[in-house]
């Protein structure tokens, strides 16, 4: 029922783009580590998040780990980058399920 915001781009100088403050975070993931951002019920986010609250995990995510991508055969499914989390707890607190 609300307009999205239009922020204004990052300038470099006070305000950066996600993936500049994620590497400032200094949090390091290895490639083949083990996702550690796991869904109690993997159809929550397409089924009832999407539909009901506009799929809110590609908003309240300040690292941009969550997104929802076309998926095959029709739709749209999450899609986790685990390895740009930033461990700040936001999305424990902010799901509307409690499902991540």
């Amino acid at each position: 029922d609300f307009q999205k915001i239009e922020y204004p781009k990052p300038d470099g100088k006070l305000t950066f783009d996600r993936l500049s403050s994620v590497f400032v975070s200094n949090t390091n993931h290895e490639e083949n580590q083990p996702a550690h951002l796991t869904l109690k019920d993997a159809t929550v986010p397409v089924r009832i998040n999407l539909p009901k609250f506009a799929g809110p995990e590609s908003r309240y995510c300040p690292a941009g780990v969550y997104e929802f991508v076309a998926a095959e055969g029709g739709g749209e499914r999450l899609q986790i980058n685990a390895q740009n989390c930033v461990h700040c707890k936001t999305c424990d607190i902010k799901d509307p399920t409690q499902n991540i």
